[in-house]
């Protein structure tokens, strides 16, 4: 019965410290309310609660069976959203919590406000839990990759239903500060749940969140709280610095600022950080090199498959600048045997991923050299995976791609099973028109893995996945990790280090 549900829910809050006794009256008539309830009979509990996800599922179901709601993706998911609004703080007491643990220590704010987000279920830990992950290992590092299954699928009935719905402009996107407590539309997903922390950043009010669909651990987002564009310019470093003085356990990150080789919001300022090493921050310099200019930064080369620079220095005044440096002439930058161009006709092509990090008493700072041309061969961008590998990834390499970690589309979730069979059978993948653009890459790996069976097929079409992102990395740099694209990085170095 219904009942028992409200009141698992209930036993939820009072486990996780989000409400208490004194609150489960007040708490049960206001879930009656929204399940348009008008009795009550107090139910036994189990001796062991189920899941977050378990209670709520019954309970959405319990509102689409009565009519209560549609039988939607989106309407299950702003119905289960308001459902945990009412076990969440008001803003004033979540932040006031956060700062009295960050007087203690950031790590232990984040620790808090991290665990908040998931007892509110604001972070989707059960969702998150269902993405496929593993790591492959290669010259660079090892390599995360994952696919992620955790964001709902747009439902048919959702799309349809959304052209009837009045359009709106409030929030602007789901990045502003507007999203907290936000009800949602079906096209705009439901924030009850959402309490961002408010800090300063250079200055002006930004404020702290993690990712509802984290890809990493404790996957957070810092915004601006004003809706303006995403912008790479001298004051982007110092805002970087600035995160990392409140949170030095964390590193965090810009997606460049110009389409194709930027983030999926442009529109809206904010960086993406977290609790997490990637490959990148792990590889080693290459080739160190000096800054005459600026003798207290250290400079170098990354060994990486895309073309990154890593400054770093314990005065982040001095390194801010040596970063704006490289910016500065890298935007400007044209060498043509390299394909690299700062604009044509008049559009602008060069830019920067920049990635900040503390290195003991070290500021970090890995630039990542960026460029969005596009030719009428390669349509979506020079410097982007090339066609053939298309049927792995074809969306644009972002930050979090940038750092060592795939992010591939959910239908691979599908796909992997058959392809592992297919890699040990006759199956022809042309007949099937979900998995035909996998077929010459499949012949290919069997002809480099003829004792392909049952028991080895997961693990051979798992690295091969692993070494079809390695060389999405290395399309994607600027110059290549050839003895030629080497020596023309040399070229702009040199001009790095000469200027």
């Amino acid at each position: 019965m219904i009942e028992q549900s409200i009141q698992e829910l209930i036993q939820y809050g009072i486990a996780k410290e989000l409400v208490t006794e004194e609150d489960s009256i007040f708490l049960r008539n206001q879930l009656m309310d929204l399940l348009r309830l008008s009795s009550w009979e107090t139910p036994a509990l189990p001796e062991v609660l189920p899941s977050i996800d378990e209670i709520l599922d019954k309970l959405v179901s319990y509102a689409t069976e009565n009519g209560i709601i549609a039988d939607s993706n989106a309407a299950r998911d702003l119905f289960d959203t308001r459902i945990m609004g009412l076990l969440t703080d008001m803003p004033h007491t979540v932040n006031r919590a956060f700062f009295t643990a960050y007087h203690k220590s950031p790590e232990e704010a984040t620790d808090w406000y991290y665990q908040y987000s998931k007892d509110t279920n604001y972070v989707r830990a059960g969702r998150i839990a269902k993405d496929m992950c593993w790591t492959y290992d290669c010259d660079y590092g090892t390599l995360d990759i994952t696919i992620n299954r955790s964001k709902p699928e747009k439902d048919p009935r959702d799309i349809a239903a959304a052209k009837n719905q009045p359009q709106t402009k409030y929030p602007a996107c789901q990045l502003c500060i507007e999203n907290t407590g936000f009800a949602g539309t079906l096209t705009h997903p439901a924030r009850q749940n959402l309490r961002p922390i408010p800090i300063q950043v250079h200055g002006e009010p930004w404020a702290f969140q993690y990712s509802p669909y984290g890809y990493y651990n404790e996957h957070c987002i810092v915004f601006n709280q004003k809706h303006i564009p995403m912008v790479i310019d001298a004051a982007v470093f110092e805002k970087l610095f600035d995160i990392l003085d409140m949170f030095p356990h964390y590193f965090i990150g810009s997606n460049a600022d110009l389409p194709i080789v930027g983030g999926s919001i442009l529109s809206h300022e904010h960086f993406q950080g977290g609790h997490y090493t990637f490959a990148m921050a792990k590889a080693p310099i290459e080739t160190p090199f000096l800054l005459p200019n600026q003798p207290e930064v250290q400079a170098g080369i990354v060994k990486w498959p895309m073309s990154v620079i890593r400054l770093q220095s314990e005065n982040r005044s001095a390194l801010a600048a040596a970063c704006d440096h490289v910016l500065t002439l890298w935007r400007n930058y044209t060498d043509a045997e390299a394909d690299i161009f700062a604009e044509t006709d008049g559009t602008p092509h060069n830019t920067i991923t920049p990635i900040a990090r503390m290195r003991g008493r070290l500021y970090e700072c890995d630039l990542v050299l960026r460029n969005n041309r596009t030719t009428p061969e390669r349509p979506l961008g020079l410097f982007h995976p090339n066609a053939s590998l298309h049927h792995i990834k074809k969306e644009n390499i972002g930050l979090i791609e940038v750092m060592g970690l795939a992010v591939l589309p959910a239908r691979l979730a599908n796909e992997l099973p058959l392809l592992e069979k297919a890699l040990y059978s006759d199956t022809d993948l042309t007949q099937t028109p979900s998995l035909a653009s996998h077929a010459d890459w499949l012949e290919e790996v069997k002809s480099r893995h003829p004792e392909a069976d049952a028991e080895t097929a997961p693990d051979i079409i798992r690295r091969e996945i692993g070494a079809v992102f390695e060389q999405v990395l290395l399309d994607a740099g600027v110059f290549k990790r050839t003895e030629t694209g080497k020596a023309q990085f040399m070229r702009f170095v040199d001009l790095v280090h000469q200027s």
